[in-house]
């Protein structure tokens, strides 16, 4: 049992951060139709440059939030310089697009940074504590909380605000939205630069755990992708819940099977859903862009 629940911490707790990564691809997609595989490179802007801001001496919290602007211009850049030109491209385009794109932001950190591995001292102090003969980490608690709440105040947002449902409706309808004032550039671009500070925020709380360096982030978008498409993509709750998904059935592939096969698993996940169920946990098989 002590077993079992220690996979369940460790799932959940990664499965939080793919979570997040899936929900970027999810306000990405609907909001463009573009599948952003540089999501996942917005996740290490968040670990390394809090490391580094750290390291030079600006105290955690602003260092923090110095990661998350950053990661947000950078989305926006993204869009500005890379996306938004190629409006009207097939799907295969933007995807290498935002493949380039993730193969430059990956090699412009190992310039800028390095390419060691770096963590960050744990948010709250103290040692594990003994549940069920299991240990859960006090910074794994502050990643499920930090992402519970990341994911209330973007269903606030989506939900209670203009700005939010103008990026509802472009996503329901864009020819509609522009019809009735709404700006789709600049919705496109809000949500770019939302997906990137969702991405920089799991980067800083996973890196107390998992550590970081400059190519993690490659992994981390694919397996985002696997719990976006697992859930159904274009539905963040779908994202949210594919996301435990896939980490719970890490944890528990690595655990009961082996830890070689671990990264397989997100791999799997895509091929069973393309195989079984195309549109995923919370599809949207009835609705249909005109």
């Amino acid at each position: 049992m002590a077993e079992f629940l220690q996979f369940v911490f460790s799932g959940l707790t990664v499965g939080a951060i793919y979570a997040l990564v899936a929900v970027g691809f999810t306000l990405i997609y609907n909001a463009s139709d573009v599948i952003n595989f540089a999501q996942g490179e917005f996740v290490m802007l968040g670990g390394m440059i809090t490391v580094f801001a750290a390291a030079a001496g600006v105290p955690l919290p602003l260092a923090a939030l110095l990661a998350v602007v950053v990661a947000v211009a950078v989305g926006l850049l993204l869009h500005r310089l890379a996306i938004e030109p190629a409006r009207g491209a097939s799907a295969v385009t933007l995807i290498i697009i935002t493949i380039g794109a993730s193969i430059l932001l990956r090699g412009l950190a190992a310039v800028v940074f390095d390419k060691n591995f770096h963590s960050l001292p744990p948010f709250i102090g103290g040692g594990p504590w003994q549940i069920g003969g299991a240990a859960l980490l006090p910074q794994s608690v502050v990643v499920l909380i930090g992402t519970g709440i990341i994911v209330v105040l973007l269903w606030l947002f989506m939900e209670r605000t203009l700005i939010g449902k103008a990026m509802v409706a472009a996503a329901a309808n864009r020819i509609a939205a522009r019809l009735v004032g709404i700006n789709i550039s600049s919705v496109l671009a809000l949500s770019f630069g939302l997906s990137a500070a969702i991405g920089a925020v799991g980067g800083i709380l996973v890196t107390p755990i998992t550590l970081t360096n400059y190519d993690v982030g490659t992994l981390l978008a694919l397996k985002g992708f696997a719990a976006a498409m697992l859930g159904g993509m274009g539905n963040p709750l779908g994202a949210v819940v594919g996301g435990l998904i896939v980490g719970l059935l890490e944890a528990f592939g690595a655990g009961y099977i082996s830890s070689q096969y671990k990264d397989a698993i997100a791999f799997l996940v895509i091929l069973g859903v393309l195989f079984a169920m195309p549109q995923g946990l919370f599809g949207r098989a009835g609705v249909e862009r005109v």
